[in-house]
């Protein structure tokens, strides 16, 4: 039990560092006592569906949990300075409003953070009816408030180190006309991005494509400067956003139907069973449960084709999903095609008729005149 002894007699010799020991022992069972408690309330809050606590608690527990190492650290630092001459101790008072500041500023984050990547989710999983909130507008708010939590939290920095607010403010006018000139297209693409997100002309999880430009896929993240697009073949494509100012874009997401519009050949040699052709298919047409007849449906004898008596097809289906609309489309024409051959007719393909000419008699007493004599 010697060096118990000397640790009693070191720490009577410097009551500073009794204290400093007393500190750092109750910051670290402060910090495994709000570990403790921070575990417990998340089993209990497990029992309910209300997304703003469990928001709370995630975000408040890292940022509490480094908030009691700091402060212990500073107060132990502030114990240790008291008896020293060092203008670093002297700063510890600006450091813990400055961590005070950041800490408040990382929960904040955290918590927009957590509402944002839950709330959408939660919401779809609803089943009163309502709409579930829109993942752009959501990321765009989120962007907005994390924005705005940030450069509060670095005026009140600046402000508890002794800078002047107002100052700060009015070189940042200056400043702004000089940043303005040097990055236009940054600012091009910000407006862009603000753009996007106040017309909506396409949302996240959007099918979109561009006839100007060699853009088409499915919209994965809009940003504040570049929109993120995964094509078909599952490439990311990296579009700026102050392109959409200028761009021409489709959102086939949006569409309300798909379209079959067809031409069907008959041959003509069943031109006498053309009409009772295209009354069937017209028929069979307004009956199908996949074809929206509230929409154009034209079933009629086109033109005179070069092989074939044309029938344009022309209706819409319901669907508009991709895959099964090719579902359908191959069903509407199967049938069409046993409608054809169930009137004993057929299709039409590129033929050509060559008429051969008979040659003219040979004038006589010429080499080729009947009866010539051989050579």
């Amino acid at each position: 039990m010697e060096w118990v002894e000397a640790v009693g007699r070191a720490l009577a010799n410097n009551a500073w560092g009794t204290y400093v020991f007393a500190v750092v022992l109750a910051t670290l069972l402060a910090r495994l006592l709000a570990k403790l408690a921070f575990d417990r309330l998340a089993r209990q809050l497990q029992r309910t569906r209300n997304l703003y606590d469990d928001a709370v608690l995630e975000a408040a527990r890292k940022p509490i949990g480094l908030g009691i190492w700091s402060f212990g650290i500073l107060f132990a630092a502030e114990i240790a300075g008291r008896d020293s001459d060092s203008e670093l101790f002297d700063a510890i008072g600006a450091m813990r409003d400055v961590v005070a500041i950041g800490l408040l500023a990382w929960f904040a984050v955290r918590f927009i953070t957590y509402v944002e990547n839950h709330l959408a989710d939660r919401q779809e999983d609803r089943d009163d009816g309502k709409e579930p909130v829109d993942r752009t507008t959501l990321a765009v708010i989120s962007k907005l408030l994390r924005a705005s939590v940030l450069i509060t939290a670095l005026l009140m920095v600046l402000q508890s180190l002794g800078f002047s607010i107002a100052g700060v403010l009015a070189f940042g006018g200056l400043g702004g006309l000089a940043v303005g000139f040097a990055a236009r297209d940054l600012l091009a693409n910000f407006f862009g991005a603000l753009m996007i997100f106040l017309d909506r002309p396409f949302e996240v999880g959007d099918w979109v494509r561009s006839p100007d430009r060699e853009i088409e896929g499915t919209v994965e993240e809009i940003g504040w400067r570049l929109t993120r697009i995964r094509t078909f073949d599952q490439r990311p494509l990296y579009v700026p956003n102050a392109a959409f100012t200028t761009l021409t874009v489709e959102n086939p997401s949006r569409m309300r139907n798909r379209r079959i519009y067809e031409i069907v050949g008959i041959r003509y040699d069943d031109l006498a069973v053309l009409q009772p052709i295209v009354d069937d298919i017209r028929a069979m047409l307004g009956k199908h449960d996949e074809i929206d007849t509230g929409r154009t449906l034209i079933v009629n004898f086109l033109n005179f084709g070069a092989s074939s008596l044309d029938i344009m097809v022309y209706t819409f289906t319901k669907t508009t999903a991709w895959t099964h609309f090719h579902v359908v489309k191959e069903d509407v024409l199967l049938r069409i095609a046993s409608i054809v051959e169930g009137h004993g007719a057929e299709m039409a393909f590129p033929t050509q008729t060559l008429h051969v000419a008979s040659p003219p008699d040979a004038e006589p007493g010429s080499d080729h005149a009947p009866g010539a004599p051989e050579r």
